[in-house]
């Protein structure tokens, strides 16, 4: 089964794709933290918490961000929102945006990470789609192979790197920062997109349109 115990040993070698410095990437978050900034919190082992966030199992900072603002967003606030059966727009709570953000970074070094975008980047880490496709109620087994990949990955992998589950067209990172210089992302002159004003919400539900969400009244 996808979500079994990870084995002793990598079947084969991890696929190291590189992020080139100046690579644009957009990151949705909350207001009061930096925009660059890695998060220190760890998620509880099993309950809450993203995909691949660290836990008291593994601790590291951690950063989320999307190859593309679609992906960000997406990736952030359509992850747990199901379709209405009978067709209806999806709505986004409001307590999903309040004091969130949208900010542009910028790489400022190359950064080295493990794919999982393709089958065989996959089968490389004894996995399949299900390590990156798995619906938040799996996430305590994603973080725990999230760690194992990290731990048989070490020093290289500063981050892992596979498609955005509600926007597969386009990539998400997770980037870790032990592996990282603190300085690796920086802000650009561009302002965030605060959710929580007229002119933000105004943004994401242009933004959310395509994807027949929007915010709840």
């Amino acid at each position: 089964m996808p979500n079994s115990r990870p084995p002793d040993a990598l079947p084969g070698t991890p696929t190291k794709v590189s992020i080139p410095a100046g690579t644009m990437l957009f990151r949705v978050h909350r207001s009061e933290w930096p925009a660059g900034s890695f998060n220190p919190h760890p998620a509880h082992c099993l309950y809450d918490g993203g995909r691949f966030d660290a836990t008291r199992c593994d601790t590291y900072p951690f950063l989320y961000a999307g190859r593309t603002a679609a992906s960000a967003v997406c990736e952030s606030l359509l992850r747990a929102i199901p379709f209405d059966p009978g067709g209806g727009t999806r709505l986004l709570p409001r307590a999903a945006i309040r004091h969130r953000r949208l900010s542009f970074l910028r790489s400022t070094a190359d950064l080295d990470v493990v794919s999982l975008v393709r089958g065989s980047d996959l089968a490389s880490v004894a996995q399949d789609a299900w390590l990156v496709q798995a619906e938040p109620s799996e996430y305590a087994f994603t973080r725990h192979w999230g760690h194992w990949i990290r731990e048989h990955t070490a020093p290289w992998a500063q981050g892992m790197v596979w498609p955005s589950k509600r926007e597969p067209a386009d990539h998400v990172v997770i980037l870790f920062g032990d592996r990282c210089d603190p300085a690796a992302l920086t802000e650009i002159a561009e302002p965030p997109v605060d959710f929580d004003t007229p002119d933000g919400e105004a943004w994401l539900n242009t933004m959310l349109e395509p994807y027949h969400a929007r915010i709840a009244p």
